[in-house]
């Protein structure tokens, strides 16, 4: 399998199918579940209405490109995206760089990669919060990734979900997994 370079990626046809350039190597899972997508659409429009109203910065629902190291080849398409106002320069009808906060709605055949892999990557490369929402365990795990060790706290039920992020969220678990 020959390896693609970040440009040569950007220009295969546009798809809705969900993709990623992981150094080099081009990934195609399926397409997420209905389920899935239900979580990321209520969350999506819960977290979009939230920073609109406080015109906070950005939000966008997967598939978007999220070019994390152009060197490195690596790509990623997280859920759901948030940029802060101030970084509103990384958006290029792609995100070049770190968004501050990305959400990965997990399901049985993605958590561990979500839960390691995908977490180190967007540690690595400067993205500051992820979410990682598992409707099954119907909790929502908010990890600072800017801290040594990370910050980690998990929510569940009418608890607020509390964010480094988004200081002024107010959404409990129970609301976003509605």
């Amino acid at each position: 399998m020959a390896k693609l370079t970040v440009d040569e990626y950007l220009r295969t046809p546009e798809s809705l199918r969900p993709m990623e350039l992981v150094y080099g190597v081009v990934r195609e899972p399926a397409a997420p579940r209905y389920g899935h997508q239900s979580v990321v659409t209520h969350l999506g429009a819960l977290l979009d209405r939230h920073v609109r109203e406080r015109d906070l910065g950005q939000v966008c629902v997967s598939p978007v490109d999220v070019v994390l190291d152009r060197d490195a080849a690596l790509v990623l398409q997280p859920d759901i995206v948030f940029v802060a106002k101030a970084h509103l320069d990384r958006i290029k009808e792609r995100i070049w760089g770190a968004p501050d906060l990305v959400i990965e709605v997990v399901s049985p055949k993605t958590a561990r990669r979500d839960r390691t892999t995908k977490l180190a990557w967007y540690a690595r490369h400067g993205v500051r919060e992820c979410w990682l929402v598992d409707a099954r365990r119907r909790s929502v795990e908010v990890v600072g990734l800017q801290e040594e060790p990370p910050l980690r706290a998990e929510y569940a039920g009418d608890v607020s979900v509390r964010s480094f992020v988004l200081p002024e969220w107010e959404a409990s678990a129970s609301e976003i997994l509605s």
